[in-house]
């Protein structure tokens, strides 16, 4: 990949569509390109997609998704992010923290007060630099067949809002995860 310049500094915009296409353009395709195949889980397509370009190439992506939950004896709303992806050859250069940014940034205006995303164990410190938090509370979600079933993928949750404060008790996604 050619050198971005530091005079250019990176910029994310929201993208008028994400396929399976551009997905292959960042992470080069393959059979599990984000390592959570062996979760066994059924996702949601993203409906709100950011992404971060240089030279007419695609370099990083986050999508974002409303979604229905409830969070101890309270039912609400939180924006879900997912398939957030950084090319391999421009990691390190702060592209993750770019495209989330203008995710969250959007994602502000959705109404939720907080932004929810599941993700592998070794990417929380990754996440936790970006401002996110572990929840060390279960959180189980929806499957095909009328199953519900625990997340086994790390769960982390940031506020939208300076206010926002995350409620303590179980977390039940209503909805596949994103």
């Amino acid at each position: 990949m050619p050198e971005i310049p530091s005079s250019t500094a990176p910029v994310a915009m929201r993208l008028p569509r994400y396929t399976k296409t551009e997905q292959d353009e960042i992470l080069g395709g393959g059979a599990d390109p984000f390592g959570v195949d062996a979760a066994g889980l059924t996702w949601l397509p993203k409906t709100e997609h950011f992404g971060v370009t240089y030279d007419d190439r695609l370099l990083a992506h986050a999508g974002l998704l409303r979604l229905p939950i409830a969070v101890g004896a309270a039912t609400t709303e939180v924006v879900g992010v997912g398939g957030v992806a950084v090319a391999s050859d421009a990691r390190g250069r702060g592209l993750a923290r770019v495209v989330l940014a203008a995710a969250l940034d959007h994602a502000r205006t959705m109404g939720p007060r907080h932004a929810l995303l599941f993700c592998r164990p070794p990417l929380v410190p990754l996440y936790e630099r970006l401002g996110w938090h572990p929840l060390d509370e279960e959180v189980l979600v929806e499957q095909p067949g009328d199953r519900v079933v625990a997340m086994p993928l790390r769960t982390m949750v940031t506020p939208l809002h300076d206010d926002a404060i995350w409620p303590s008790g179980p977390v039940r996604l209503f909805s596949l995860p994103m």
